[in-house]
């Protein structure tokens, strides 16, 4: 079962501990997306990880491929799919990671 996050609480949290908190946010977003869309290895401590390892590069990385991932669980689950990859992609180039977060937490939410 997937947990319903608290959007503007986990916002308020990242900001406030100075993006610390985000770093658990990407983590369990990132397990809660692999175990709805049914890849075992899409999960969060890798994808952190990769993150650290590649200097944040691999952060782009994962920005598209959760979008990819999000239309795909729409599909399976008879939505109509929005891919909003590319979308994702931009915003993590520009810095706004934490849109991201916030962008995919509520379309987890809604899947969930």
């Amino acid at each position: 079962m997937i947990p319903r996050r608290n959007i503007a609480l986990y916002v308020i949290l990242s900001l406030v501990t100075c993006g610390l908190f985000a770093i658990y946010w990407f983590i369990v977003l990132t397990d809660d997306i692999g175990r709805m869309s049914g890849d075992p290895s899409f999960t969060g401590l890798k994808h952190f990880l990769l993150t650290l390892v590649t200097c944040g590069v691999w952060s782009f990385i994962w920005a598209y491929q959760a979008g990819k991932q999000m239309a795909y669980i729409q599909s399976m689950r008879g939505y109509q799919p929005t891919d909003n990859s590319v979308l994702y992609l931009i915003l993590s180039i520009f810095g706004m990671s934490l849109i991201n977060y916030a962008l995919i937490q509520n379309d987890v939410n809604q899947l969930a």
